[in-house]
């Protein structure tokens, strides 16, 4: 495990990388400038994919090239007690934040917000909110609940969405179409958001766990954020990824086959489509 002396300095530290970014406009980030982004799928606690991933991204030998790693918590991966070692992937995305600063970009999903908001989450009648925590304490005894603060100060610090210079916008998911005219691009830039914004009928309640991909909605929902291009995590995919509409991707990461996309940010994206960008991991290795 890290060195909790370091540790906690450096979730602080990525926490305020994250808030002073030059392109944050609220909860919203506008990437800059940039000559390539990768877009990594939810990847739930998957440390061989994530190191496939930093191989691909080769951060250190593209200066120019971003990395967008989403939902990384509440995973299969378990300490020998059943307590869940997805807390590692965040130990790892805020070390690559400090790492190579305004690149690096961790895109929270509906598994981290409802930790931090106290919201059960239940699979195969085990509650993932509880193993989260145990793992935790597992790895960090009586410092545990200092980690877990500093987990909530990065989690609240992160943008709820990304949009690029070539107009694709990034987000978890997308409001349902019954619940898109209550959307608002607005409503990135208030001052202070609640917990309750994002429950049931808040405001950003859609963007992490309603899933209409339909044609019309991503359309409609593409109007509001003023892009033409949509990728989303969220929904597992069989193959890695889906493309449900001509001008949105779904990323997964969270088990092989697993889906990036990586794409130019310093020219407009062809009639090809976003989707001619994905690329898979078809195994481990």
């Amino acid at each position: 495990m890290p060195d909790i002396s370091k540790l906690l300095p450096q979730f602080q530290r990525a926490s305020m990388i994250q808030n002073t970014h030059p392109g944050r406009k609220g909860r919203l980030l506008e990437i800059p400038s940039g000559d390539s982004i990768l877009v990594a799928g939810d990847l739930h606690g998957q440390l061989d994919i994530l190191r496939r991933i930093l191989l691909r991204a080769d951060l250190g030998n593209h200066p120019k090239r971003h990395l967008l790693l989403q939902e990384v918590i509440h995973g299969p991966n378990q300490y020998p007690d059943g307590s869940d070692k997805s807390h590692q992937a965040l130990d790892l995305v805020a070390a690559l934040i400090c790492q190579y600063p305004g690149r690096v970009h961790f895109l929270p999903g509906n598994h981290e917000f409802a930790q931090v908001h106290g919201r059960l989450i239940m699979k195969n009648d085990h509650f993932l909110n509880e193993a989260f925590i145990a793992g935790v304490r597992h790895a960090y005894a009586d410092r545990a609940e200092e980690v877990l603060d500093a987990y909530a100060v990065l989690i609240e610090s992160s943008p709820l969405a990304l949009r690029t210079p070539n107009r694709v916008f990034l987000s978890h998911s997308l409001p349902k179409s019954s619940s898109m005219a209550q959307f608002s691009m607005k409503n990135f830039s208030l001052p202070e958001l609640q917990k309750s914004d994002f429950g049931v009928g808040g405001m950003f309640y859609g963007l992490f766990w309603d899933r209409d991909t339909s044609e019309d909605n991503v359309n409609a929902f593409l109007e509001k954020a003023d892009a033409d291009w949509l990728i989303t995590g969220h929904i597992p995919c069989l193959d890695g990824y889906l493309q449900p509409s001509p001008r949105h991707i779904i990323l997964d990461c969270h088990g092989f086959p697993a889906a990036i996309a990586v794409f130019p940010l310093d020219k407009e994206i062809g009639p090809e489509g976003i989707g001619a960008f994905v690329e898979v991991f078809k195994v481990a290795g």
